[in-house]
């Protein structure tokens, strides 16, 4: 799903998923007894792209050292326009998902076991139009075998994502 496969560090700049994954175990073991918290988060704009709208999708990965700070990294996409709010929360939370499940296998191998909590961000929330959707998107979500959060909980979307949309 994801045609760009570079990411964005605001600290160490431009890196392959590989590399990036690197930077996430090097996060986590340089105090592995820590609690870890990674986050996968989708938020998208409409843009107008020449005659055609386009969705500019920006997919955050946050690793969280609790109560120690953290790190992230961003990728941007785009696609066709949504046709409605429910295409455009279906492809976020698509593109979060997608990552998600090229992430863990490759974490594993990496982290030979430590422990660390995986969430996937979803930009909805019990305010606004978005909220008659919030069952079918964490339904989509726990059926993968992730945990999801939806707003006030999840920064990863309405937040790091959306910074910069």
């Amino acid at each position: 799903m994801r045609k760009n496969g570079f990411f964005i560090s605001p600290s160490v700049g431009k890196l392959t998923i590989n590399k990036m994954v690197s930077e996430l175990v090097d996060f986590i073991n340089e105090e592995p007894s820590d609690f870890y918290r990674l986050v996968v988060g989708t938020d998208s704009k409409s843009k107008r792209a020449k005659k055609d709208y386009q969705l500019d999708l920006i997919t955050a990965v946050v690793i969280h050292r609790k109560g120690k700070g953290g790190r992230y990294f961003w990728q941007r996409n785009k696609k066709k326009k949504a046709h409605s709010l429910r295409d455009k929360i279906y492809t976020e939370t698509l593109y979060s998902l997608d990552l998600a499940e090229i992430l863990v296998p490759l974490l594993q191998k990496c982290l030979n076991g430590e422990p660390y909590e995986l969430e996937i961000h979803i930009d909805v929330g019990q305010n606004g139009p978005t909220r008659e959707m919030i069952k079918e998107v964490v339904g989509m979500v726990n059926g993968n075998g992730f945990t999801a959060k939806t707003k006030p909980e999840s920064y990863g979307a309405f937040v790091v994502a959306d910074k910069h949309t």
